[in-house]
């Protein structure tokens, strides 16, 4: 089965993800052995982008929420935790020995 997004095949887990936002992962994610240099120009496109689309924060949210809920359903069971009885401290009255 092949899967088109906006007429591009998306193949690996990257592509679909690089499809969702746009942009390559590696401009967010960063790449093993960059440079200072190459960093700081990286994090300055990334800066444009978003200032360019202040909705992409969301949209990416809700592209990481949508695939959790569809692949780790697990993940969203929340189980309330049990609290412990509260504990009455013992206070002695009395001359200290």
């Amino acid at each position: 089965m092949r899967s088109y997004i906006s007429g591009h095949q998306a193949v690996t887990s990257t592509d679909f993800v690089e499809l969702a936002l746009g942009t390559p992962v590696e401009l967010w994610l960063g790449v093993e052995g960059e440079s200072e240099e190459e960093r700081a120009a990286r994090l300055d496109a990334a800066r444009d982008i978003l200032a360019d689309n202040l909705s992409l924060p969301d949209e990416v949210s809700r592209v990481a929420a949508e695939a959790i809920e569809a692949y780790a359903p697990e993940l969203f069971n929340v189980v309330p935790l049990v609290r412990p009885a509260a504990r009455r401290s013992r206070t002695r009255k009395g001359a200290a020995a």
